[in-house]
Formats: C-alpha cells, sequence, structure tokens
C-alpha cells in the first residue's frame, strides 16, 4: 500500500439545483472565473439548462444518480451523470400541431451539446455531454 490517503468523493447532487450549483463553482473556480463580462448569458444558461435535464432525467426515469462529474474538457465543459437504469433516454416524436406537456428534455440536451453519448454499463448507463463555453 501507498502512503497516499484515500480522498472521500464527494456526496452525489440530490437534485438539479445542487447539480447547477456545482457546476456554477466549478465555472467561477479557477478553471472559468466566470462574472458577468467573461461568459455569455445564453452559453450559461444552456450549460445550467443541460445539467438539470441530465439530473431530472436520472431522478425521475433512472432509478437515481449514482455518478456525477462536472470537469473541463476539450476547451468546454464536461457533464457527466450515470444512473441506475440501462434504458437509454427515449426521443419522443412530435407531431405538427402537437402541444404535450413533458418528453423535450432529452431533445434539448442533443440540441445544446456539442457531443452527447450514452454507454450503458454494468450498473445501469452512463451519459456524457460536451459543451462549449464560447
Amino acid at each position: 500500500m501507498g502512503s497516499e490517503e484515500a480522498r472521500p468523493l464527494p456526496a452525489l447532487p440530490a437534485n438539479a439545483a445542487e447539480a447547477r450549483a456545482r457546476v456554477v463553482a466549478l465555472l467561477r473556480s479557477g478553471f472559468c472565473e466566470i462574472d458577468e463580462t467573461t461568459l455569455d448569458d445564453i452559453v450559461l444558461a444552456d450549460v445550467l439548462l443541460v445539467t438539470s435535464e441530465l439530473v431530472a432525467n436520472a431522478l425521475r426515469h433512472g432509478g437515481g444518480i449514482t455518478g456525477f462529474v462536472a470537469e473541463p474538457a476539450h476547451g468546454g465543459l464536461r457533464i457527466m451523470v450515470a444512473d441506475a437504469s440501462d434504458q437509454p433516454p427515449v426521443t419522443v416524436t412530435r407531431h405538427p400541431g402537437e402541444h404535450a406537456v413533458g418528453g423535450y428534455g432529452w431533445l434539448l440536451v442533443c440540441r445544446l451539446a456539442e457531443t452527447v453519448a450514452v454507454t450503458v454499463t454494468s450498473s445501469g448507463k452512463r451519459i456524457e455531454a460536451l459543451l462549449r463555453l464560447s
């Protein structure tokens, strides 16, 4: 055994608001140093919307959050949310003039993120979204 101490893993966010707060804290840290002049309001809103959708879907449809990571990656921000379901997100087909409640979140995630990947794991699935910050 090495002399390195194991660092405790951060607790998983309990809800979408807590996940958004973690993302904002990361962006305000040395990684990005956001303020009113450095990050476009629309870009920030997109990042927070994708975070909210992924976490809310894991809680509502995925049997709970089993993993959460927000980190700098490839000049942007990588959001990863894992859950206990091996079922991939569902894209709801809409017909012109149809105005159903719900079912828009996954479409928004796919539209706002530069890339999205869904990986089935032995304990459920992992969804990763890469978002540009410019």
